[in-house]
């Protein structure tokens, strides 16, 4: 197990030495010269393009067209809401010290220890996996609808041969672009999403110009079988421009059926595909080990990234809602190509978003991989994840996740996978926000956050929304997530983990006890509820038991003081209590057996043993 000495250890404010480090993580494993990525290109980039995805180019005109301007606006405040609260608690636990490799693993693990820790830890790699096959499969099908051979819609190219085995093949080689990027290092990973990050700016303002600047028109929308098999005549879409009359009919909620599921679709339905878009606040966190300074980057970046895919996230609904119909929004999800002053543009902004957030689910489960091999809580199955190269980078925790991928991409499919997924981050999520909690209720001495903006309550209500989301999009996967954790945690109690991490609920119980003592009042002490209190004086404990069996039945779950009265200098009385009791071997006058614990106050004073009943 990973050997930490020192309380402070867990948040590295003390070297093994008891030296001060650097609160920017500089001691950490990998060394200063890993940490070389700003908060911009660290955290604001990839958390960017994790929150947009391609959920920003795809299924703007799904949410507005089944669930209206007014509900849509409704759907995305609460979305931002829980997000905002998770927000509040990791830029709170980022400034309260430094942050090492891992992010939200190593925020959870160092507060409610190494059982919960590494359970959510595994859970948080395994959905940013799946996150990462989800995104790559996203874009095959992407790809292969403009160019496969079967591509339905009216201007596909359809050069591409399809099927399970070309996609899988598609989706490997997708991958190997990918796992190549993240295994070169962390500054190629973020020049590429910078690139990516251009890119999808580029395609957005395009789309926000094209609004403006095109006319109304007509839009084609894709054929469907009609009864028996006949073909239906061609029905078309309307882009309006800027029309009062469109933004009225578009207020209100008017869901119908999926066109590319058969589904009929409902308020929860429509919520779960937009909040499945937004959960990419940890992207940022995940990099921790490469950043600069963790405790500034994080929160400032994430703050930024989520106030900015906000605001880009309104203003598409309104001018959606201004200028197509509910028709167009509802039959044709990728009509910004339709509408766009050059239709290419929006397809490399869909296939550069699909790319970032591959890449960024990839880069960040070998992180995550990386800091729980590092703590070797699951021992020899992730030892080969802690090789590292010359410049700290964990390519090793790369090649392991990438075959990880790889296996998942066997599927072919993974839209029963998707809710899975969201509801992993929101396990992680909640884990943070309660790490959090817990730190502020037990009003741990070591808690003192430079970032203020946060109380007990905002926590309070962000492990509520977390876990009312959960059962809100998959009840089945958020009560199989939570047996799954239970199972982790079990395991991990079994094995047993580094003691030396701290656990707060150590702290919550000191504080509670602490509390309620203080509350007693001997002015209301009654004869029905006395318990006796008793100070046992022996000469020799070891030779006194029957004695101390006595007393022990009869305090009758009151207070129990047993001690002896010791003569001498105070720096020689522990070592001269211990051999005068006949024991070897004792640090810090800890007595084994039914004697807890030895206080020394002053030469020549009772020394009380807490006796265990």
């Amino acid at each position: 197990m990973a050997s930490e000495s020192s309380p402070l250890l867990a948040y590295r404010l003390l070297g093994e030495e008891g030296t001060a480090l650097p609160l920017n993580g500089a001691g950490a494993p990998g060394g200063a010269s890993a940490r070389k990525l700003s908060t911009f290109l660290g955290v604001v980039v990839p958390t960017v393009l994790s929150m947009f995805s391609i959920v920003v180019f795809l299924r703007i005109g799904f949410v507005v067209g089944h669930a209206g301007l007014l509900q849509a606006l409704a759907m995305l405040l609460v979305a931002y809401f829980i997000l905002a609260l998770t927000v509040l608690s990791v830029c709170a636990i980022a400034t309260n010290g430094a942050v090492q490799g891992g992010g939200a693993y190593f925020m959870i693990s160092r507060t409610l220890g190494p059982e919960v820790g590494g359970s959510i830890g595994l859970m948080f790699y395994l959905a940013n996996v799946c996150g990462c096959a989800v995104s790559l499969l996203g874009l095959v099908e992407s790809v292969l609808d403009v160019f496969g051979a079967d591509a339905t819609g009216p201007s596909g190219l359809r050069v591409l041969p399809q099927g399970y085995g070309w996609n899988l093949l598609y989706g490997s080689l997708l991958l190997g672009l990918v796992g190549g990027v993240c295994t070169l290092g962390a500054g190629l990973y973020a020049r590429a999403s910078f690139l990516t990050f251009l890119l999808v700016s580029g395609s957005l303002a395009s789309v926000l110009i094209s609004f403006v600047a095109v006319g109304p028109r007509d839009i084609p929308l894709t054929p469907r079988p009609g009864p028996n098999g006949s073909s239906l005549p061609p029905r078309f879409g309307h882009f309006t421009g800027f029309n009062s009359s469109t933004l009225k009919d578009n207020l209100a909620a008017g869901y119908a059926e999926d066109y590319t599921t058969g589904a009929m679709m409902n308020f929860a339905s429509v919520f779960a595909v937009l909040f499945n878009g937004c959960t990419g606040i940890m992207a940022g966190a995940n990099m921790s080990g490469e950043l600069k300074d963790p405790s500034r980057a994080i929160p400032l970046g994430t703050i930024v990234a989520v106030a900015y895919t906000f605001f880009v996230y309104v203003l598409l609904f309104f001018l959606s809602s201004f200028t197509c119909d509910r028709t167009l929004l509802q039959e044709d999800y990728g009509f910004f190509r339709a509408i766009s002053l050059w239709p290419p543009l929006v397809l490399i902004g869909i296939y550069a978003t699909a790319l970032s957030a591959s890449m960024s689910s990839l880069i960040g489960a070998s992180r995550i991989l990386h800091a729980l091999a590092r703590d070797d809580l699951f021992g020899v199955i992730l030892a080969p994840a802690k090789v590292v190269s010359r410049g700290g980078n964990p390519w090793a925790a790369v090649l392991y996740s990438w075959g990880l991928v790889q296996l998942v991409l066997l599927a072919g499919k993974l839209n029963t996978l998707a809710a899975v997924v969201t509801v992993f981050y929101l396990v992680a999520y909640a884990a943070v926000d309660l790490s959090c909690l817990s730190l502020e209720w037990a009003s741990a001495p070591n808690f003192r956050p430079t970032f203020s903006l946060f109380s007990w309550h905002t926590c309070l209500l962000g492990v509520a929304s977390c876990l009312l989301m959960m059962f809100l999009i998959s009840p089945g996967a958020a009560g199989g997530s939570l047996l799954l954790m239970g199972l982790l945690a079990a395991l991990l109690t079994a094995r047993g983990g580094p003691s030396s991490w701290g656990y707060v609920s150590q702290a919550l119980l000191f504080h509670q006890v602490r509390k309620y003592l203080l509350r007693l009042d001997v002015r209301k002490d009654h004869v029905k509820f006395w318990r006796p209190q008793l100070l046992l004086l022996v000469g020799n404990p070891r030779g006194a038991l029957p004695l101390l069996r006595l007393a022990n039945q009869l305090k009758k779950g009151g207070l129990y003081v047993l001690g002896h009265v010791t003569l001498g200098d105070l720096g020689d009385l522990c070592a001269s209590a211990s051999q005068a009791a006949g024991i070897t071997g004792v640090s810090h006058c800890a007595l084994p057996g039914p004697f807890s614990h030895l206080s020394i106050a002053e030469s020549g004073t009772l020394l009380p043993w807490g006796f265990r009943s």
